[in-house]
């Protein structure tokens, strides 16, 4: 038997097959990376870092840090607070959130009403939710939610209010009225 020396056709073959396998490779990964899933088109799909009690996380410093109204940027703050939330934290979240400074911005209200909904507190959330909309009635995430509220608590018709105010804003393409669709007809959803 004869080893294949670097005239061979098989070392000439192996760039190719090399090129080809890392391309499929390549591709393979782009199309398996896991792609940013967004509440109404809201949230990042970033993780909920969760510190212990009277802590946040710090995106600037890496690290949990003291939780207090003003230690980080409002923005930080809300981003924490809405993650801890859709993982299931409620009460750090409701924590987290409130030590926003401006306390009328709706996706902050949004998130509390969410937290307070999902502990069961449906009529702290109803609460939230509607002074987010004072704020913002064409916000379709805490209009979705404010109907899941009320389907939690068997007042479908003022969630059909609900589902015909999104469909008003956003159609009925829109990933808020398909949710909420969903919860009124008793499908499973992951939002609820």
């Amino acid at each position: 038997m004869t080893l294949p020396t670097p005239s061979s056709s098989l070392i000439d073959v192996r760039p190719p097959l090399l090129g080809m396998l890392l391309a499929v490779l390549g591709a393979a990964a782009v199309a398996l990376a896991p792609a940013p899933s967004h509440a109404a088109g809201e949230d990042d799909a970033t993780p909920a870092t969760v510190c212990p009690d009277g802590k946040v996380w710090s995106e600037d410093k890496k690290a949990c840090v003291d939780l207090k109204s003003g230690a980080l940027p409002d923005a930080q703050l809300y981003r924490q607070g809405s993650r801890l939330a859709k993982a299931g934290h409620y009460e750090k979240a409701i924590r987290v959130l409130s030590a926003v400074v401006d306390r009328d911005n709706p996706k902050v209200l949004n998130y509390l009403g969410y937290s307070h909904r999902k502990m069961g507190r449906i009529g702290e959330g109803v609460a939230y939710y509607k002074k987010a909309l004072a704020i913002d009635p064409d916000y379709v995430l805490a209009r979705e939610y404010l109907g899941e509220g009320y389907v939690a608590a068997g007042r479908m018709e003022l969630a059909e209010d609900q589902l015909a105010e999104i469909a008003k804003r956003c159609g009925t393409d829109c990933k808020a009225y398909r949710q909420l669709a969903a919860a009124i007809s008793g499908t499973p959803s992951e939002t609820w």
